[in-house]
């Protein structure tokens, strides 16, 4: 017979024929299957290992990470106001979200935002996005931030920019201006480099007026100076007359107020009459930052500097407590310290890009968010965080609302 013309399979034949081609299809498609799942399972991140005592060393490991199983899906509540997310948290490996007791604000100043973010480091709320700013509005730079006394808004100190903001936290938009953005000055509506300005429940804003050297009281929704401590252009510690540079001003539990003057290293605290109760210099620091009152006389400062410290005192200058460590684990011009509900401190280590949780005991970092030494935008990221506040109704100045105070007439 031709090639045209072979004879065709048996039926039995034909059986034996398909069996055989379909346990091949199998074992080339099972081969396939396996090196799929070898090669995600290569790029997939493991899920950081928790860790009930604290991370091993100072220096909490890698980039951030986000968590392979997502944290439930959370309301957080500030006052009136709740806030909701989900999906991963990103943090520093070795990171125990517990360690952090609520979400916190970040004023991440170098990228021009204000961030909220729970313990597992997903964000709840970040201004500005687009559309919140209008036409002609800027937002630069954010030094310093903290929740108003009745939770629903944002004061935001752009240090840079000589301008406070009030921000509502509802609307996403600026309600309360005061000074001339990108213009320094000392006459009404102008501000020379201002820190950490706080509003008292009455609406009135208190600010460290800092390279004026004057604590500036302003009346709620005025553009002008109602009253000031200090003499402007004066950079001298001899409060109330003079105060020099003054760069931290933090409410206290007996209704005065401690003053950082970053001439020379002072802590004042005196009340908004100026009336000083007692001033004492700290030696050792290169810049004195940001001091607060954390317990009867006990205070916590930081060194704004490189190596940085951080400190707690009593009002005779003597030191309680220290945290400064050494090489790559020493912190980078800290600029602010608050202690927690267990006694630990968070930290902004503002030139490593991070905030962190230094357990008081171990000395250990805990909780980081941030990427040690890299500014970045994406999530787990940080560009010079330099404040932080706790939600309310843990913020500071829900806590200190009755005892604030108001402006002297």
């Amino acid at each position: 017979m031709s090639g045209q013309h072979r004879r065709a399979l048996s039926p039995e034949r034909l059986r034996h024929w398909r069996i055989v081609r379909w346990l091949l299809a199998a074992t080339f498609a099972g081969i396939g299957v396996a090196s799929w799942w070898l090669v995600a399972a290569a790029d997939t991140p493991s899920k950081p290992r928790a860790r009930s005592g604290g991370v091993a060393s100072h220096w909490p490991s890698g980039a951030p990470t986000a968590t392979t199983t997502a944290p439930k899906a959370t309301t957080q509540s500030s006052g009136p106001l709740s806030f909701s997310t989900s999906g991963p948290g990103w943090l520093a490996s070795g990171s125990d979200p517990s360690r952090l007791p609520g979400p916190v604000l970040i004023a991440d100043e170098k990228n021009d935002r204000l961030l909220i973010i729970d313990p597992s480091g997903r964000t709840l709320w970040q201004y500005p996005g687009p559309g919140d700013l209008a036409a002609g509005q800027t937002f630069k730079t954010p030094d310093d931030a903290y929740f108003t006394p009745n939770g629903k808004q944002i004061i935001a100190t752009q240090e840079d920019d000589h301008v406070i903001r009030v921000i509502d936290i509802a609307t996403r938009k600026i309600v309360y201006s005061y000074g001339t953005p990108g213009v320094p000055g000392a006459g009404p509506n102008q501000l020379n480099q201002p820190e950490s300005a706080l509003m008292l429940p009455s609406g009135d804003i208190v600010v460290p007026d800092m390279m004026n050297c004057r604590i500036s009281m302003i009346s709620a929704g005025a553009h002008a100076i109602t009253r000031q401590l200090g003499r402007t252009g004066t950079c001298t510690h001899h409060p109330p007359q003079t105060v020099g540079i003054p760069n931290g001003l933090f409410p206290m539990a007996n209704g005065n107020y401690l003053v950082t003057e970053a001439a020379g290293s002072w802590v004042d605290e005196m009340d908004l009459s100026g009336r000083v109760a007692w001033s004492v210099q700290l030696p050792g620091f290169t810049y004195l930052y940001e001091s607060n009152e954390i317990g009867p006389d006990r205070y916590l400062t930081v060194d704004h500097a490189s190596p940085g410290q951080v400190v707690t005192f009593d009002r005779t200058g003597k030191v309680l407590w220290r945290y400064a460590p050494t090489g790559r684990a020493a912190l980078n011009k800290p600029s602010l310290a608050l202690t927690l509900p267990n006694g630990d401190f968070v930290v902004v280590d503002s030139a490593n890009h991070r905030v962190i949780v230094v357990d008081a005991r171990t000395k250990a970092v805990v909780w980081q968010y941030g990427q040690t030494k890299v500014a970045g935008t994406r999530p787990g990221q940080l560009n010079k965080p330099t404040c932080l506040d706790f939600l309310p109704p843990s913020s500071l100045l829900i806590k200190s609302a009755a005892t604030m105070g108001k402006i002297p007439r």
